[in-house]
């Protein structure tokens, strides 16, 4: 089909919208990311989308374009699993401690992928505090190493995705690339057998979402820990334990309720919030300076827990 033809199956509204087979949904995104689409289509694209939204076929459909196009990064020979965590909403009211949870992982022994970029001026990313804690972009698709965290800008792994991405500052709203995102797997398959699959460690910030992403990965056969997040991103809020989903090889292991009540910000971080003073307070919990937090720990727990060999 050509793209008029896609857009007018999924552009007719809310009620009036056809859903996609995931082999057609490939096809079009294919379409997208090999820059086949003028920009007027490419904006028909992402506002038919918006008002449709995306079924989970149509997600994952999505996902397999950008898997045969992504730039991979190699994972080490480890008897543990690459630990994957998109980190794209920054934050405004709270420290963004996504770089925090990356860093505590890697000293585990974890080799750990951070890929992100700034989708809004107003938010502190993850990038900058890893830049303030003297973690720069890789300038390539490395080999990634137990121990050791790796930050990749989006553009590195998917140029296509990150002009879906760049689209929000011209229209002012998200599209189906803010959900992929969190869904991708950049880390190259290994044919050894014995090799555990990297774990994605992904969030939701709308209860929708988390059905969504759940049905996804259980249609693409994830491994995943699905939380609730931190001003979007996939890290425990410090106030209180979030709801979680771990997903292995796309079957639900087990779930955990969200943590009742929780405790004004101010108590726990009361510094003027820039990635200066985010990145000196991480420092602070990595030396031991101060204690991590009891939420954190409790995800690294459940992470650890979840990579066991079944």
């Amino acid at each position: 089909m050509s793209i008029q033809s896609y857009i007018r199956e999924i552009g007719r509204g809310k009620d009036g919208a056809k859903a996609l087979s995931r082999l057609q949904a490939s096809e079009l995104m294919g379409m997208i990311l090999d820059g086949h689409v003028n920009d007027l289509q490419l904006g028909a694209f992402c506002l038919a989308m918006r008002i449709k939204g995306e079924t989970e076929q149509e997600m994952s459909g999505f996902l397999d374009a950008v898997q045969a196009r992504l730039n991979y990064l190699s994972s080490p020979e480890s008897d543990k699993p690459v630990i994957v965590i998109p980190s794209y909403n920054g934050a405004r009211r709270l420290p963004v401690l996504t770089p925090l949870l990356g860093l505590l992982l890697a000293r585990e022994g974890f080799a750990v992928l951070i890929h992100g970029s700034t989708t809004e001026n107003s938010r502190i990313s993850s990038q900058e505090v890893l830049r303030e804690l003297g973690v720069l972009p890789a300038a390539f698709a490395c080999d990634l190493k137990a121990s050791e965290l790796v930050f990749v800008k989006t553009d590195l792994i998917s140029p296509g995705l990150q002009k879906l991405l760049d689209i929000r500052r011209t229209v002012g709203l998200r599209n189906s690339a803010h959900s992929m995102v969190k869904l991708i797997q950049p880390v190259r398959p290994t044919e050894n057998l014995n090799h555990p699959k990297p774990m994605l460690i992904t969030s939701y910030t709308h209860p929708e979402y988390a059905v969504s992403m759940r049905k996804t990965l259980e249609l693409t056969f994830g491994n995943a820990l699905l939380l609730r997040g931190c001003e979007g991103e996939p890290v425990a809020d410090l106030r209180r334990a979030p709801a979680y989903t771990v997903i292995r090889d796309g079957l639900i292991q087990f779930e955990r309720e969200a943590q009742k009540g929780s405790i004004p910000s101010s108590e726990i971080f009361s510094d003027e919030l820039n990635a200066k003073t985010i990145a000196a307070y991480t420092k602070k919990i990595l030396d031991e300076s101060l204690p991590t937090p009891k939420s954190i720990l409790e995800q690294i727990e459940l992470i650890k827990i979840s990579c066991l060999k079944k």
